[in-house]
């Protein structure tokens, strides 16, 4: 995979899904647990990239996603937060800090991690194991690369992170599809997005520059995937 300079360096590099699979079965070969952060806006194609490396890399990778860690909805309407879900503060921040710092670890025979339920909209917890022997721990998430709100101590706990530079339009279209496919309404769908999803997104393009690889894949223009 070509490595993208560092922060301030120039745009996204453009690979392949075959070079990204490469590359995380090599982090996966080092000999010791590593974290591969995978970073990108709301609809940048994290999720399904992170499904096709753990289809391919088998048992020697387990996903980890951020969102396991929402805050339950009713605790977020406690807190007025409810019609902002997604945003920074609407995380379990330090409950997943300590989920990563327990996998760098990798002391205990099995790790439990939280997953979570798009069609139910809730975090599940305990539903993902993460058993010592895995060698490679992708993790998915938004704010990855955030440096405040607590936020800040997850970069330190990744040996390596992937930003998924994917033009706005073409994310507004993913996930305004993917609200309509559980059940919204086009234009409730189309107001969350525009309301919440894209307030959310500037969040995290503000920290593209943090990541160690800045990435634009490129895939067959005959496949529409989502990646």
């Amino acid at each position: 995979m070509p490595v993208t300079p560092g922060p301030g360096g120039p745009g996204p590099t453009a690979v392949t899904l075959e070079g990204l699979v490469s590359r995380a079965a090599a982090l996966a070969d080092r000999g010791t647990r590593t974290l591969l952060g995978v970073v990108g806006a709301p609809g940048a194609g994290k999720s399904t990239l992170c499904e096709v490396l753990g289809e391919r890399l088998g048992d020697r990778v387990v996903v980890v996603g951020m969102d396991g860690y929402h805050l339950d909805n009713e605790v977020l309407v406690a807190l007025g937060r409810r019609d902002r879900k997604g945003a920074p503060d609407t995380f379990d921040v330090d409950g997943f800090v300590s989920l990563l710092r327990r996998l760098r670890a990798a002391e205990e025979e099995t790790t439990y991690a939280a997953r979570f339920d798009r069609s139910l909209e809730l975090a599940i917890g305990s539903a993902v194991p993460v058993r010592r022997t895995v060698p490679l721990v992708v993790v998915e998430g938004n704010y990855l690369l955030c440096d405040d709100g607590g936020w800040e101590r997850v970069r330190p706990l990744l040996d390596e992170t992937w930003y998924l530079d994917v033009p706005d339009d073409e994310r507004v279209r993913r996930l305004v599809a993917r609200r309509v496919s559980h059940g919204d309404d086009p234009d409730a769908a189309r107001r969350w997005v525009h309301g919440v999803d894209e307030s959310n997104a500037t969040v995290v393009v503000a920290t593209r520059d943090r990541a160690d690889h800045l990435l634009h894949l490129v895939t067959d223009p005959r496949r529409d995937d989502g990646v």
